[in-house]
């Protein structure tokens, strides 16, 4: 296992934005096809993840997606009637429903949100940063990478517009600190 560490920059920009920011982790599946790796890395990331993140007093949980194509990453802009951060630029995400997985909470919110779910999802990259939600909770957010292959992004109405960026381009996007750190992360990662 290799990890970095996600740094946490000023909070004070748009709240709320995350507070705390956790390591991000680079998980080595074991050999298996591309399905089975991509299970393992939900099954690592349900069974264990969450189990210390629940210890650690986290009450909420949120799955999201860096979907990629071509060395680019897709960020999706909030409405600007969106009462909770509008017009920030972020990775298609969303939180749990009751008695929901991690896994179909994610294939539902990419479905939701760009269209298609999140098979296959690639092996080796699972990142997370802690922050106090609109509600006042604790939530994690865990990000897989997905690459976008043939499929075509068609936005829901939560969202305004979307875009595709290079990592030079990072700097310049409305995305929250954190976001911006787990998408260098996920770059660097890439291109590994």
């Amino acid at each position: 296992m290799v990890s970095a560490t996600l740094t946490a920059r000023s909070t004070a920009l748009r709240p709320p934005v995350p507070q705390r920011v956790q390591p991000f982790q680079v998980i080595d599946p074991p050999s298996s096809t591309q399905d089975g790796a991509s299970r393992y890395v939900l099954l690592v990331l349900q069974e264990s993840l969450v189990a210390d993140a629940r210890a650690q007093g986290v009450e909420r949980f949120v799955v999201g997606a860096v979907v990629h194509d071509h060395g680019t990453a897709l960020l999706v802009t909030r409405s600007a009637h969106d009462g909770f951060l509008p017009n920030v630029d972020e990775l298609p995400s969303g939180g749990l429903e009751p008695g929901e997985s991690l896994a179909g909470a994610l294939d539902r919110e990419l479905l939701e949100e760009v269209g298609f779910a999140a098979d296959p999802i690639d092996p080796g990259f699972l990142a997370w940063f802690d922050y106090q939600s609109g509600s006042g909770r604790v939530t994690r957010q865990f990000t897989v990478s997905v690459p976008l292959a043939s499929r075509t992004v068609r936005l829901s109405s939560e969202h305004s517009a979307h875009r595709w960026i290079r990592h030079s381009e990072l700097d310049a996007t409305s995305a929250t600190p954190e976001t911006k750190s787990l998408l260098e992360s996920w770059f660097r990662w890439a291109q590994a």
